[in-house]
């Protein structure tokens, strides 16, 4: 929607609107005194969630999973931000808190699966320490007779 009014035209103009005023205050432009135009800082955050929302969705690579999930976490919290500098109210930034917790969920998953995963491979690759052999060598009608 923040693309095209293919999908909601009111949306889609009530989001550009919205959008002139948060080009205004992003905080980056206003530290290098740069001006950028709120249609293309639209359709490029819109681009940004679109692309990072199928590589979660789609590819399989773990890293560029990650990598997607924090840029959606950096794109929330600066919705987040925008939403309280222009004193929105909770319901418009509602769905930025709400995806800025789920990705920090997911982060946490998945930061769990790694840290489980790396003590299993270090408690396999630790040696067991043996107290005598393992296997006779005596073969199997000798030791019968023993």
């Amino acid at each position: 929607m923040k693309i095209t009014p293919y999908i909601s035209k009111e949306l889609h103009k009530d989001l550009r609107q919205e959008y002139v005023k948060y080009a205004k205050i992003i905080p980056l432009a206003r530290l290098l005194n740069v001006k950028i135009p709120s249609k293309w800082y639209r359709r490029v955050v819109g681009g940004l969630e679109i692309i990072c929302g199928i590589a979660l969705t789609f590819i399989p690579h773990r890293r560029i999973k990650q990598i997607a999930n924090w840029i959606l976490l950096s794109l929330m919290i600066g919705a987040i931000y925008l939403h309280w500098a222009v004193d929105d109210k909770l319901e418009r930034s509602a769905p930025a808190l709400v995806f800025f917790f789920m990705l920090t969920c997911r982060l946490v998953v998945e930061w769990q699966i790694q840290r489980q995963a790396k003590a299993e491979a270090k408690a396999l690759s630790k040696p067991t320490p043996h107290v005598g052999p393992t296997h006779s060598n005596i073969p199997a009608k000798l030791a019968k007779s023993e």
